[in-house]
C-alpha cells in the first residue's frame, strides 16, 4: 500500500513528465527579519523543477502578517502558504499536512515543535507548519560603552538586578539616554518576568498571569521607568498593544543594552559599524533564567484550492538538507533536531554572530530547565491575549494614569474576559 508521501512522490515525477501540465501555482505571503525569504525564494527552483508546482512569493512587512493575514484568512483573499508568528492564535485556519507527508519523519525531526501550532488539549495530532527557525529572547549589550564608562560586564549567572545596577553606571558616566531597551511587547517582557518568579499558568494550564512573582517584575519594570533606566521613546511612548521596537535606540548607541532576540543578530551584523556588541546570556532571578523561545514558521491554510502542492513546499523546504541550508545562509537557529545535535555549520558567519548564536542557543536550554513556563505560553493558542493587555496597562502604570495595583487588576480581568469569549 502506498503511503500519501509516496503518491506525493509519484505525483510529483508524472507532473515533471508531463512538463507541468497538471501543475499547481502556490502563493506564498513571507516576510523576514534579515533575509529569510530571499533565501527560500532561491530554494524555489529546485522545488518547481521536483515536483513542477510553481511558488508566487510575496515578501511584506511583518505588520501585514501580524494586523491583516488573519482578516484575509476570513475572506477569499488568503494565501495559501504564509510565513507566521501567530501559531497557536492561527490554528483554527491550518491545513492539517499530516494526509501528505511522512508523519513519522516529522515527528522525528521536528516532534519538540510540532505541539505549538496544534489546539489545546492534546488530543490534535495533526502536522500544521514547518518552523523556519527557532528564535530566543535575550539581551543585545553595546561593550564599548562599557568600556568607556569603565564599568564591569556582569558574566553569566548574573541577575537583572546585577544587570540594572551596571547600567544605570554606564548611563551616568557616558551620558547616554538610557542604559536598557526593550521591544514594546509582553513577548519580550515574559522573560524578565519569569526569571522572578512569574508562572503565568497553574498546575492545570490555566492563565494565572498576576502573581508574587509577575508582581514583582512590574514593580521592579515601573521602577526602572521611573529611575530613567529605562527610556521615556520606549514603552511610554506607545499606546495600547502597539508595538515598538527598541532597535534604533541601541542601534545609534543611545541605550547600553536591548532586551530583544536571536532575530536581531543578522541586522546588528550588518548595520552596526560604530561600537562593538555582544549577546549575552539571559538575566537570573529567584525564578530561573527566562527566555521565550518562538520563531516563525510557515503554514498552509484550510482555505488553499491547491492542498498537495501547499502542502508539497512545506515538506520539500523542512527537509533535512533544505533546512540546514536556510539555517546556514540565513544565521539562524534550527527547529530540526537532527541537525540541533549534529550542527550546522556558519562557515560564512563572523566570529561575532557564531558567539551570538551560540549565546542565544544556550539560553533556550536554561530556558527549558529553569523556566518551563516560557514553552508553555509560547504553544498556548490565546497567547496573543496576554501580548495584548501587558503593554496597555503596565504603560498606563509607567506614565501614571493607573497606579501598579490598578495596572494589575486591569490585565488579570481583561485577560480573564478575553479567554473566556
Amino acid at each position: 500500500m502506498k503511503t500519501k508521501s509516496n503518491k506525493l512522490t509519484l505525483a510529483a515525477l508524472m507532473l515533471t513528465g508531463a512538463s507541468g501540465a497538471y501543475a499547481d501555482e502556490v502563493s506564498f505571503l513571507c516576510y523576514q527579519d534579515s533575509n529569510e525569504c530571499d533565501v527560500i525564494a532561491e530554494m524555489l527552483p529546485a522545488f518547481t523543477e521536483k515536483t513542477g508546482h510553481t511558488v508566487a512569493l510575496e515578501t511584506v512587512a511583518y505588520d501585514v502578517i501580524r494586523d491583516q493575514l488573519e482578516n484575509q484568512l476570513q475572506t477569499d483573499a488568503a494565501p495559501d502558504v504564509a510565513r507566521v508568528t501567530n501559531l497557536g492564535g492561527l490554528n483554527q485556519y491550518y491545513l492539517d499536512l499530516a494526509p501528505y507527508v511522512d508523519g513519522a519523519a516529522w515527528e522525528t525531526a521536528y516532534g519538540a515543535t510540532l505541539p505549538w501550532f496544534r489546539k489545546p488539549g492534546g488530543e490534535d495530532a495533526g502536522i500544521y507548519g514547518w518552523m523556519t527557525q527557532l528564535t530566543v529572547t535575550g539581551p543585545f549589550v553595546n561593550v564599548t560603552l562599557f568600556e568607556d564608562a569603565g564599568v564591569e560586564m556582569p558574566g553569566a549567572g548574573a541577575t537583572w538586578d546585577d544587570w540594572a545596577t551596571a547600567l544605570m553606571e554606564v548611563k551616568e558616566m557616558t551620558g547616554i539616554t538610557a542604559g536598557l531597551a526593550m521591544d514594546r511587547t509582553a513577548h519580550r517582557l515574559a522573560g524578565p518576568a519569569f526569571s522572578y518568579g512569574a508562572k503565568f499558568f497553574d498546575d492545570a494550564g490555566n492563565p494565572i498571569l498576576v502573581d508574587a512573582g509577575f508582581r514583582d517584575f512590574a514593580e521592579t519594570f515601573v521602577g526602572w521607568h521611573a529611575s530613567g533606566l529605562m527610556p521615556a521613546e520606549g514603552w511610554p511612548a506607545g499606546e495600547g498593544t502597539q508595538y515598538r521596537n527598541a532597535a534604533p535606540l541601541f542601534q545609534s548607541g543611545d541605550v547600553a543594552m536591548h532586551m530583544s532576540g536571536s532575530w536581531m543578530i543578522n541586522s546588528y551584523a550588518d548595520n552596526i559599524t560604530d561600537f562593538d556588541w555582544v549577546a549575552v546570556p539571559a538575566p537570573c532571578g529567584d525564578g530561573g533564567c527566562g527566555a521565550m523561545p518562538g520563531g516563525a514558521a510557515i503554514v498552509a491554510f484550510e482555505s488553499t484550492d491547491v492542498p498537495e502542492a501547499a502542502a508539497a513546499l512545506i515538506d520539500f523546504l523542512a527537509m533535512e538538507e533544505n533546512a540546514a541550508k536556510f539555517a546556514a545562509a540565513t544565521r539562524n537557529i534550527t527547529a530540526h533536531q537532527g541537525l540541533q545535535a549534529s550542527g550546522i555549520d556558519y562557515a560564512d558567519a563572523s566570529p561575532a554572530v557564531a558567539a551570538a548564536l551560540s549565546v542565544f542557543a544556550a539560553n533556550a536550554g536554561v530556558a527549558a530547565e529553569t523556566t518551563p513556563q516560557a514553552y508553555t505560553l509560547q504553544g498556548y493558542a490565546k497567547n496573543f491575549v496576554i501580548y495584548g493587555a501587558v503593554p496597555d496597562y503596565l504603560t498606563q502604570a509607567i506614565t501614571g494614569e493607573l497606579t501598579l495595583d490598578e495596572a494589575l487588576a486591569a490585565i488579570d480581568a481583561d485577560i480573564a474576559a478575553k479567554i473566556a469569549e
